[in-house]
């Protein structure tokens, strides 16, 4: 239970004013982005505040990555809004659930290491389409009721607002660290606002945020086999969608803090969020990339930080909701600007000229999916499938024989580069059947036969130099190769030579 429960991270210093200040400052933050995202989704705005106070306070506790915040999210508030809107709340609750019991599988089957087949292109157009959309989602702010843009006073309030806080976000630490910059932001607007009476937008023109300890109830919904087949579809995209988010976001706090989280644990722990939060009447969630990145830039590295912010969270709902309420929403806009803008990665934009033009496609390919269609899974997934078909292009143009004759007058065909799917038409090409001596020997030390089309063009050029009365050997293939061939006993009929000086390189998992 030990490493369930090292909830301050005794292994490493811990600077605990630094991690409460900061979890207070990430507390603030949430609160109109969990409005807003339950806005999205069609629900009441307590329903997002319960999933925040639920999924960041079980994440924080038993996820795998310390210092990392977990809340209610727009990617899953789009997923849920068409359910919500056909069926309601409950079915909602319910969907929550059972995506959480899909996460929960995911980290117990160890699946969180297909985050290893994330190419890095996709991880820069990812990071930088999140940023483009947090700093779209603040221009909302500059909007009266009627969806018109602010002019005039209203505007040159809320731009000076909005200035003053992203001034002190960006020049405090310039001077002190001491306390997180972004909360020192967020008490100077709402000083300056309340001691001058300045009329400007507040979190409680969003929504009232008063509430109770979340309800614990289970999903009121039929337990039929139609309520299942109606909601899965829901619950694998939320599970798919959130997995994809927190392990990437996961992964970018890793890069930041050169420290390494744990993917599988971080499944669990979201699924185990997930679970909770839709039988304590939240919407459900994920990692979040901008609060995570408050969090980080703020000095937190525990997991103190997260449950600070979960339980202020729950605080703010039960006791502070009339103060809270009052807080300017142009200091909570100034801090998330700023996230938007330490979120993008400007280096990427340097490396066009330097990376391969593949890569630049991809990149900036799930850069416009994300920010265009805010769809964060579809947005790694193509970005995945073209660098995937990209990748094998490429080792398809790379297969190659080299051919030479023994004292014996056998011909040798030296293979390198691997045998897949892409180069059986190269592979097949390679061969001089009808001029063969009767004897030849395919040779493998160099490459390896990877899959079902392997195989069948093994098959075929066996066949044809069958059908002229000439044998073949294989050479060097390694033993999962003769695997593939041994469970392919009766496609492929060939002499396999056996070599004791073979060795074979082991595959890590």
């Amino acid at each position: 239970m030990k490493k369930y429960f090292n909830l301050f991270d005794l292994s490493q210093k811990v600077d605990y004013k630094t991690e409460v200040l900061s979890g207070l400052t990430v507390a603030l933050a949430l609160v109109p982005e969990a409005v807003a995202f339950a806005f999205i989704a069609g629900l009441s705005p307590l329903t997002g505040l319960y999933a925040a106070f639920m999924m960041g306070l079980i994440t924080s506790i038993f996820g795998g990555r310390p210092g990392m915040i977990s809340g209610a999210t727009g990617a899953v508030a789009v997923v849920l809004v068409t359910l919500a809107k056909s069926h309601g709340v409950e079915y909602i609750f319910a969907t929550v659930v059972l995506a959480g019991l899909i996460q929960v599988a995911a980290g117990v089957l160890r699946l969180g290491k297909l985050m290893r087949l994330v190419p890095h292109p996709v991880i820069f157009g990812f990071v930088n389409g999140l940023a483009i959309i947090i700093f779209m989602s603040q221009l909302d702010q500059f909007k009266d009721v009627s969806g018109a843009w602010l002019t005039g006073t209203p505007l040159y309030i809320l731009l000076g607002l909005v200035l003053t806080t992203m001034f002190i976000i960006w020049a405090m630490p310039k001077f002190t660290k001491a306390i997180p910059a972004s909360l020192t932001a967020i008490l100077v607007v709402f000083g300056i606002v309340t001691a001058f009476g300045i009329d400007t937008k507040t979190v409680g023109d969003m929504a009232s945020i008063q509430g109770g300890f979340p309800p614990f109830h289970l999903p009121r919904v039929p337990f039929t086999f139609e309520t299942l087949t109606l909601i899965f579809p829901y619950a694998a995209i939320v599970a798919g969608v959130g997995l994809i988010e927190s392990l990437l976001t996961l992964n970018i706090i890793d890069e930041i803090t050169e420290t390494r989280g744990r993917g599988n644990k971080e499944a669990v722990a979201q699924g185990a969020a997930n679970i909770l939060s839709g039988v304590f009447s939240g919407m459900g969630g994920c990692a979040m990339i901008g609060q995570s990145l408050i969090n980080i830039s703020s000095g937190a590295r525990a997991r103190l930080s997260g449950i600070v912010a979960s339980v202020m969270l729950l605080v703010f709902i039960m006791f502070g909701s009339g103060l809270i309420e009052k807080l300017p929403m142009a200091a909570l806009t100034g801090l998330m600007i700023m996230v938007a803008i330490g979120t993008f990665e400007w280096a990427s934009l340097r490396t066009f000229t330097k990376m391969p033009r593949s890569d630049v496609f991809v990149m900036v390919l799930v850069t416009l999916v994300t920010a265009v269609l805010h769809n964060l899974a579809l947005a790694v997934i193509v970005g995945v499938i073209i660098a995937a078909l990209v990748f094998a292009w490429d080792n398809a143009k790379r297969i190659r024989a080299r051919k030479r004759f023994d004292e014996q007058g056998i011909k040798h065909y030296e293979i390198y580069g691997p045998l897949f799917f892409g180069s059986v038409t190269a592979f097949n090409e390679k061969f001089d059947v009808l001029n063969d001596p009767e004897e030849i020997v395919i040779d493998f030390e160099e490459s390896r036969v990877v899959d079902m089309s392997a195989i069948e063009a093994l098959n075929k050029i066996t066949e044809r130099y069958s059908k002229v009365g000439k044998k073949v050997h294989l050479k060097h293939l390694s033993p999962d190769c003769r695997k593939l061939l041994a469970n392919a006993e009766e496609l492929i009929d060939v002499n396999v030579l056996e070599d004791p000086r073979y060795k074979v390189a082991v595959d890590m998992v």
